[in-house]
């Protein structure tokens, strides 16, 4: 893999958190319009449907509840391989697998998991791996510390936020 499409790569996933996630950068959920590939799949869709419907739904809700959200690519690693397609996809363009490190952090305005609205700002975290072909994002696996901010909001139990 070259060094220019290795930083294709980062970019496109810095991009992808920094302005898909962050309140004010782009419309809320357009990210998907601009790199996903429409076939895409979310495998950790925390369910809702696994596409990019499921995944712009959940960007919304998001940016609902935290209007102010900024979410920071803290690393990323891009890992060149071969089969880094989708099978009988060409791939020409930037491809491989993207790993990103991330921070968000916002003030919590709206209901989110079930906690009602607190004003008070909070910070969360999580990894995403990231699938990429031809420029477009076709996978994703991602985990994030939903008690830590589900302790943040007061919603664990001996808690009070």
């Amino acid at each position: 893999m070259t060094a220019d499409v290795r930083a294709a790569l980062a970019n496109l996933a810095r991009r992808w958190v920094e302005e898909g996630w962050s309140a004010g950068a782009l419309p809320a959920g357009s990210i998907v319009d601009d790199l996903h590939h429409p076939d895409f799949i979310d495998h950790d869709s925390g369910g809702r449907a696994p596409d990019n419907a499921g995944f712009r739904a959940g960007i919304v809700a998001l940016l609902a509840a935290f209007p102010d959200l900024v979410a920071t690519a803290c690393d990323v690693v891009v890992e060149p391989a071969a089969d880094a397609c989708a099978a009988g996809a060409t791939c020409a363009g930037a491809s491989g697998m993207v790993a990103v490190r991330w921070t968000a952090v916002g003030t919590h305005c709206g209901a989110y998991l079930g906690a009602e609205p607190i004003g008070r700002r909070v910070t969360f975290k999580g990894i995403e791996v990231i699938r990429v072909c031809e420029g477009r994002i076709t996978e994703r696996w991602g985990e994030w510390d939903g008690l830590e901010l589900l302790s943040q909001l007061g919603r664990m139990p001996g808690n009070q936020g």
